[in-house]
Protein backbone atom coordinates (compact mmCIF):
# COMPACT_ATOMS: atom_id res chain seq x y z
CA UNK A 1 0.00 0.00 0.00
CA UNK A 2 1.07 3.02 -1.18
CA UNK A 3 1.16 6.88 0.98
CA UNK A 4 -1.42 8.01 -0.68
CA UNK A 5 -3.46 5.04 0.03
CA UNK A 6 -2.45 5.37 3.80
CA UNK A 7 -4.05 9.18 4.03
CA UNK A 8 -7.13 7.88 2.15
CA UNK A 9 -7.45 4.67 5.14
CA UNK A 10 -6.15 7.51 7.53
CA UNK A 11 -8.85 9.88 6.40
CA UNK A 12 -12.09 7.30 6.33
CA UNK A 13 -10.62 6.20 9.65
CA UNK A 14 -11.03 9.72 11.14
CA UNK A 15 -14.35 10.17 9.31
CA UNK A 16 -15.83 6.90 11.14
CA UNK A 17 -14.36 8.47 14.81
CA UNK A 18 -15.79 11.82 13.83
CA UNK A 19 -19.49 10.10 13.49
CA UNK A 20 -19.07 8.17 16.33
CA UNK A 21 -18.21 11.10 18.54
CA UNK A 22 -21.25 12.75 17.22
CA UNK A 23 -23.79 9.64 17.73
CA UNK A 24 -21.98 9.19 21.38
CA UNK A 25 -22.73 12.60 22.22
CA UNK A 26 -26.25 12.25 21.00
CA UNK A 27 -27.31 8.84 22.27
CA UNK A 28 -24.46 7.50 24.61
CA UNK A 29 -22.51 4.38 24.70
CA UNK A 30 -25.25 1.99 25.44
CA UNK A 31 -27.27 2.73 23.10
CA UNK A 32 -24.31 3.68 19.94
CA UNK A 33 -24.04 0.96 17.29
CA UNK A 34 -21.92 0.16 14.13
CA UNK A 35 -24.70 1.27 12.11
CA UNK A 36 -26.23 4.30 13.61
CA UNK A 37 -22.51 5.27 13.17
CA UNK A 38 -22.37 4.10 9.60
CA UNK A 39 -25.56 6.13 9.22
CA UNK A 40 -24.45 9.50 10.82
CA UNK A 41 -21.04 9.09 8.17
CA UNK A 42 -23.39 8.40 5.21
CA UNK A 43 -21.11 5.33 4.69
CA UNK A 44 -22.20 1.22 4.92
CA UNK A 45 -21.55 -0.82 8.36
CA UNK A 46 -19.34 -3.26 6.00
CA UNK A 47 -16.64 0.19 5.50
CA UNK A 48 -16.71 0.52 9.32
CA UNK A 49 -15.64 -3.34 9.99
CA UNK A 50 -12.91 -2.89 6.65
CA UNK A 51 -11.33 -0.50 9.35
CA UNK A 52 -12.41 -1.65 12.97
CA UNK A 53 -12.84 -4.90 14.19
CA UNK A 54 -16.06 -4.13 16.23
CA UNK A 55 -17.78 -1.54 18.14
CA UNK A 56 -15.35 -2.03 20.97
CA UNK A 57 -12.19 -1.92 18.37
CA UNK A 58 -13.97 1.72 17.16
CA UNK A 59 -14.35 2.66 20.90
CA UNK A 60 -10.84 1.93 21.83
CA UNK A 61 -9.96 4.13 18.71
CA UNK A 62 -12.02 6.99 19.47
CA UNK A 63 -11.00 7.31 23.29
CA UNK A 64 -7.17 7.46 22.06
CA UNK A 65 -8.26 10.02 18.76
CA UNK A 66 -9.43 12.17 21.94
CA UNK A 67 -6.92 11.64 24.50
CA UNK A 68 -4.14 12.44 21.43
CA UNK A 69 -6.15 15.62 20.20
CA UNK A 70 -6.43 17.20 24.39
CA UNK A 71 -2.84 16.29 24.77
CA UNK A 72 -1.35 17.89 21.67
CA UNK A 73 -3.25 20.94 22.04
CA UNK A 74 -1.83 21.55 25.85
CA UNK A 75 1.64 20.64 24.85
CA UNK A 76 2.11 22.57 22.05
CA UNK A 77 1.33 25.54 24.20
CA UNK A 78 3.03 24.59 27.27
CA UNK A 79 6.54 23.80 25.66
CA UNK A 80 6.74 27.37 24.15
CA UNK A 81 7.19 28.91 27.23
CA UNK A 82 10.35 29.43 29.42
CA UNK A 83 10.08 29.32 33.68
CA UNK A 84 7.84 26.66 35.42
CA UNK A 85 4.87 29.43 36.50
CA UNK A 86 4.53 30.41 33.05
CA UNK A 87 4.23 26.10 31.90
CA UNK A 88 1.71 25.98 34.59
CA UNK A 89 -0.22 28.53 33.96
CA UNK A 90 -0.78 27.77 30.27
CA UNK A 91 -1.42 24.01 31.21
CA UNK A 92 -4.20 25.34 33.56
CA UNK A 93 -5.81 27.95 30.76
CA UNK A 94 -5.15 25.75 27.64
CA UNK A 95 -6.85 22.75 29.39
CA UNK A 96 -9.73 24.51 30.51
CA UNK A 97 -10.03 26.20 26.90
CA UNK A 98 -9.60 23.16 25.33
CA UNK A 99 -12.40 21.02 27.68
CA UNK A 100 -14.95 24.71 27.54
CA UNK A 101 -14.15 24.46 23.90
CA UNK A 102 -14.71 20.89 23.21
CA UNK A 103 -17.58 19.86 24.81
CA UNK A 104 -18.39 17.42 22.29
CA UNK A 105 -15.32 15.60 22.34
CA UNK A 106 -15.19 15.74 26.02
CA UNK A 107 -18.69 14.18 26.59
CA UNK A 108 -17.74 11.58 24.01
CA UNK A 109 -14.73 10.94 26.07
CA UNK A 110 -16.43 10.35 29.31
CA UNK A 111 -19.06 7.88 27.62
CA UNK A 112 -16.01 6.18 26.39
CA UNK A 113 -14.44 6.14 29.78
CA UNK A 114 -17.38 5.51 32.26
CA UNK A 115 -19.15 2.74 29.70
CA UNK A 116 -16.49 0.85 27.55
CA UNK A 117 -13.91 -1.80 28.45
CA UNK A 118 -10.53 -2.61 27.54
CA UNK A 119 -9.56 -5.48 25.71
CA UNK A 120 -8.79 -7.34 29.20
CA UNK A 121 -12.39 -6.49 30.42
CA UNK A 122 -11.03 -3.69 32.37
CA UNK A 123 -13.43 -0.79 32.97
CA UNK A 124 -11.48 2.30 31.22
CA UNK A 125 -12.09 4.38 34.33
CA UNK A 126 -9.68 1.37 36.32
CA UNK A 127 -7.40 1.19 33.51
CA UNK A 128 -4.37 3.50 32.94
CA UNK A 129 -4.26 4.83 29.60
CA UNK A 130 -0.34 5.24 29.15
CA UNK A 131 -1.36 8.48 26.51
CA UNK A 132 -3.60 10.13 29.01
CA UNK A 133 -1.40 9.72 32.04
CA UNK A 134 1.13 11.50 29.79
CA UNK A 135 -0.26 15.24 30.79
CA UNK A 136 -0.72 14.10 34.33
CA UNK A 137 3.26 13.38 34.04
CA UNK A 138 4.04 16.69 32.46
CA UNK A 139 2.18 18.49 35.16
CA UNK A 140 4.28 16.87 37.89
CA UNK A 141 7.34 17.44 35.88
CA UNK A 142 6.42 21.48 35.93
CA UNK A 143 5.50 21.30 39.55
CA UNK A 144 8.55 18.81 40.80
CA UNK A 145 10.86 21.67 38.68
CA UNK A 146 9.27 24.90 39.55
CA UNK A 147 9.47 23.33 43.44
CA UNK A 148 13.35 22.41 43.43
CA UNK A 149 14.49 25.64 41.48
CA UNK A 150 12.71 27.62 44.36
CA UNK A 151 10.73 29.07 41.59
CA UNK A 152 7.69 27.45 43.55
CA UNK A 153 6.89 27.06 47.42
CA UNK A 154 7.28 23.51 48.74
CA UNK A 155 4.24 21.62 47.52
CA UNK A 156 3.49 18.25 46.75
CA UNK A 157 3.93 17.88 43.36
CA UNK A 158 1.60 14.18 43.03
CA UNK A 159 -1.05 15.59 45.29
CA UNK A 160 -1.11 19.41 43.41
CA UNK A 161 -0.98 18.13 39.94
CA UNK A 162 -4.39 15.83 40.91
CA UNK A 163 -6.02 18.92 42.44
CA UNK A 164 -5.27 20.53 39.22
CA UNK A 165 -6.77 18.37 36.62
CA UNK A 166 -9.63 17.55 38.72
CA UNK A 167 -10.82 21.57 38.68
CA UNK A 168 -9.45 21.49 35.05
CA UNK A 169 -12.11 18.44 34.45
CA UNK A 170 -14.55 20.34 36.23
CA UNK A 171 -14.99 22.72 33.46
CA UNK A 172 -17.76 20.52 31.70
CA UNK A 173 -20.00 21.14 34.88
CA UNK A 174 -19.79 24.67 34.57
CA UNK A 175 -23.29 25.35 32.99
CA UNK A 176 -24.69 23.51 35.54
CA UNK A 177 -23.28 25.17 38.11
CA UNK A 178 -25.01 28.40 40.32
CA UNK A 179 -22.96 30.72 39.80
CA UNK A 180 -23.05 29.99 35.98
CA UNK A 181 -18.95 31.14 35.48
CA UNK A 182 -17.70 32.14 32.08
CA UNK A 183 -14.65 29.95 31.10
CA UNK A 184 -12.27 32.84 31.80
CA UNK A 185 -13.96 33.92 35.03
CA UNK A 186 -13.31 29.89 36.13
CA UNK A 187 -9.76 29.97 34.64
CA UNK A 188 -8.77 33.35 36.08
CA UNK A 189 -9.99 32.06 39.96
CA UNK A 190 -8.30 28.60 39.41
CA UNK A 191 -5.10 30.48 38.64
CA UNK A 192 -5.20 32.49 41.08
CA UNK A 193 -5.84 30.00 44.03
CA UNK A 194 -2.94 27.69 42.39
CA UNK A 195 -0.52 31.22 42.83
CA UNK A 196 -1.83 30.97 46.18
CA UNK A 197 -0.50 27.37 46.68
CA UNK A 198 2.61 27.66 45.01
CA UNK A 199 3.82 31.03 46.22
Amino acid sequence: MDNKQYLIADARKEQIITAAIAVLNEIGYINTSLSKIAKQANISTGLISYHFSGKEDLMRNTLMYLVLKERAFIKEKVESKQTYQEKLLTFIEAGIAYQGTNGTNTNALLEIVFNGRTPDNVPYYLAEIDEREELQALLIEILSKGTESKEFADVDPYVTALMIRSSISSVVSLPRHEQNLSLEEYSEKLINNVLKIIK
